[in-house]
């Protein structure tokens, strides 16, 4: 591909990780990136808070021709950055190529279960 599938900036405003729930399904938050290029995505994410400063340059990678769900409730998969249950927060993913990122919550705390997703600002 050429590189002209996304852009290179995305900003998510809304996220507040669910507690897992007592459900077979567990609630949590994802970001989930498409890269489309022939060359691996090299990304950075920032997360913001209401009441701290921001965890900046967390790095990640997206593979060549891949999608890749970051689980934000898995400190593993953001650099061991633990976002805390039920906290209003806001995330930034900065990549060297242009890449498509989409927000997803699965929230169990009730029945039947809550689930969206969204398409962040890009720029």
């Amino acid at each position: 591909m050429d590189g002209q599938n996304g852009k290179k900036t995305w900003i998510f405003p809304d996220g507040e990780l669910p507690p897992p729930g007592d459900f077979p399904m567990k609630g949590h938050e994802s970001l989930i990136v498409l890269n489309c290029n022939d060359v691996p995505a090299h990304g950075k994410i920032t997360f913001y808070f209401t009441d701290r400063e921001p965890i900046r340059d967390i790095d990640v990678v997206i593979e060549a021709n891949r999608v890749r769900c970051f689980r934000l409730n898995n400190p593993k998969d953001v650099g061991g950055v633990e976002i805390p249950l039920e906290v209003q927060y806001a995330f930034r993913l900065d990549c060297d190529v242009e890449v498509v990122a989409q927000y997803g919550r699965l929230d169990t705390r009730d029945q039947p279960v809550a689930f969206y997703t969204v398409m962040g600002y890009c720029k």
